[in-house]
Order: C-alpha cells, then structure tokens, then sequence
C-alpha cells in the first residue's frame, strides 16, 4: 500500500465485476482500482473505458506480477480460481475470487493450505448471498432454543443456471451451452448447490453423510461457436444428507421443474418450526407446537444484512477478520458438492469430510 492506499487488480471483469464489485470498491475510502486483464485485450479496454481504470494489461499473470497492485479481484470461472489464487499469494497480493471456490474439493484444500502460508495476506470467497436479509435472525432463533431439538430440514431451488429468481424453468432443449453446464470450466459444482449449502451451514453446520441421485435430462448443447458438446452438469439434484447437528435433510436443486420459482427452506425442530422463501429472502416465518398456523417473525434492523463484500474485504486487509466468507469454509461447501457427484456416481453414501 502507498499512503495507505488499497490499489486493487481486477482479472475476469464479468457481470458480477462490473454490478458489484467495481461500485462496492469505489465507495470504500483509501481504495483505488487501478488496473484490469480481461479475456482479451479489446474487452479489457472496454471495461477500462467505460469505469476509467487506468491500465489494462494483456494477460492475467502481468497484472498478477504488478508492484503497483496490492490486492487482486478474481471474477473468472471456476476452473482458474485455484491458479489465480496461488499466484496472487506468490505475488504478495490480498486476494478475493468469486463463489464456486474451486472446481474439485483437492483444488480447494491446495488453496486453504497455500492461503496458510501467507498469514499476512487477506484470502477470501464472495459470499452466499440470497439469505443475508434473514441469516443473523435464524441463528438467533436456533442459538436461543426457539425450535428445541433440531430435526429436519428441506430445502427446494428452482435453479436458472444457478440462480433461485429464474421462472422459465421448464426444459429447453435448445438453449446455448451455458458455461456452468460446462464441466471443464465448473468441476463438481452444480447450479447455486455449493452456496445453498454455505448459507445452511451458517444454520446447522456441516454434513456427515450424502446420499444423491442426479440427472442430466439435456446431454448435449451447442457452444458459442455452434459447436455441439456433451453435458455431465445434471439439471435436476436430490439429497438426502445428514447434518452433525443431528438434522436430517432433504435438497432439491433443479432447473426443469417449470413453474416451481424461487426457492423454499423448512427447519423443523421438536419445539418449532421456521421457513423462509424467495426471492427476497427478506422475511422469516415461524411456528410453535400448538399454533394452527405460521406467522411472521419481525426482524431487527440491526440484525438485518445485507451485501457488503466489497467492504468485508478492504476492512480485512486492514485488520479486520474474515467472517463471509473464509477459505475452511469454501473447502467444506467444496467437498459437499464433490460428494455429491461421487455419491450419484456410486450409489453409495460418501462420509464428510472427505
């Protein structure tokens, strides 16, 4: 840092780059971000151009060896996280990459024992989103005894290619190739499953046991280049997994189930029950023994959170400590994801951690 400036590298400046990342940095004070490496050079200008950062470089790695660049925000697909990840440390740099930590659970510990290596450098995952609104208040509910014994929990997704607000969620065969349907580019993650599962965890911690069944109903697309590939992404996922907490649970990711939107959590427990649904996933419902119905359960302002990864971030690298969301926790939502391939693969339950 110079003067106690924060200058910030940018490397895959993609929809969520430019919608978040680029505002939420510039309206940190003492941070500048003062370079980008796209896909190619032209997309770079472009990008340069239209948010005024200074420099573009042709490649990723010139930006990554960069002495004028503290801290690095990695938007690409998953299958360079890891790459990048390794060389920003290597290059002293503080380094933020988008969800999907990885594409396997191996490439995940790499990073978390590599970060390990680095203590004075910030290594963080942009966060589950969705339930920032309600998180803080479920735990409490849960922490305070509210749902007794916890006992089970459901949760279904509508998935448009990872995302829980899409309604045109009956099956089209003839859709383009999206890159999250690519394995090469995506690993073992499958639609928004490794983030619903980060966002369970900050309810009832991790799971033990998977058991899965997938499908790939649509086994072949066309890429951007009219090129016909296969898909083994499935389109539709049921779990049935077991929590340490003692909760069983029963998970539905899917992106053929047409008119089925958004998406709809239960936690039961001996005592009460919660649900929470969305999009907006801003209200949170409750219910006792004894009640004939659920009802609203008001939330706090003060408990009420919303998106501030931008600012999680430079506040780390100031001192702050990572809370949304560190690397141990994108390993644990890496290996559910990875279990579950192996467990359809199988047919055999496959025990966590790895």
């Amino acid at each position: 840092m110079e003067n106690g400036v924060i200058r910030v590298g940018l490397i895959g400046a993609g929809a969520n780059t430019r919608l978040r990342h680029i505002p939420g940095l510039r309206e940190q004070e003492g941070v500048e971000i003062v370079a980008v490496a796209n896909r190619s050079r032209a997309s770079g200008e472009a990008i340069a151009s239209e948010y005024e950062i200074p420099t573009v470089y042709d490649n990723w790695l010139e930006l990554m060896e960069a002495d004028d660049i503290d801290a690095i925000c990695i938007g690409t697909w998953p299958y360079m996280h890891r790459t990048m990840v390794l060389a920003a440390l290597e290059n002293d740099k503080h380094v933020l990459t988008e969800a999907r930590m990885a594409m396997d659970a191996q490439e995940a510990h790499e990073m978390l024992d590599a970060s390990r290596l680095f203590p004075h450098l910030v290594t963080q995952i942009v966060p589950a989103p969705a339930t920032l609104q309600v998180d803080q208040t479920i735990q409490d509910l849960i922490t305070e005894g509210y749902l007794g014994q916890l006992l089970a929990l459901n949760l279904r997704v509508s998935d448009g290619h990872g995302r829980a607000d899409r309604s045109d969620t009956f099956i089209n065969t003839e859709a383009p190739l999206h890159w999250r349907q690519n394995r090469q580019l995506s690993g073992y993650n499958i639609m928004g499953m490794g983030i619903w599962y980060e966002s369970l965890m900050r309810y009832v911690g991790p799971a033990t046991k998977v058991m899965a069944m997938t499908r790939v109903f649509t086994n072949q697309r066309k890429d951007e280049d009219g090129v016909l590939r296969s898909i083994t992404v499935p389109d539709h996922v049921n779990v049935i997994c077991e929590f340490a907490a003692g909760v069983q649970a029963d998970l539905t990711w899917s992106t053929v189930t047409g008119l089925q939107t958004g998406a709809e959590l239960w936690i039961f427990g001996s005592d009460g029950t919660i649900r929470v649904e969305g999009p907006p996933f801003d209200k949170v419902f409750v219910g006792k023994n004894g009640d004939k119905e659920l009802k609203e359960h008001p939330i706090a302002d003060d408990k009420r959170g919303k998106w501030r990864v931008e600012q999680d971030f430079i506040e780390s690298i100031r001192g702050a400590p990572v809370t949304l969301t560190p690397f141990d926790v994108g390993v644990q939502y890496m290996e559910f994801t990875e279990a579950v391939t192996r467990s359809a693969q199988s047919g055999q339950a496959i025990y966590l951690p790895l």
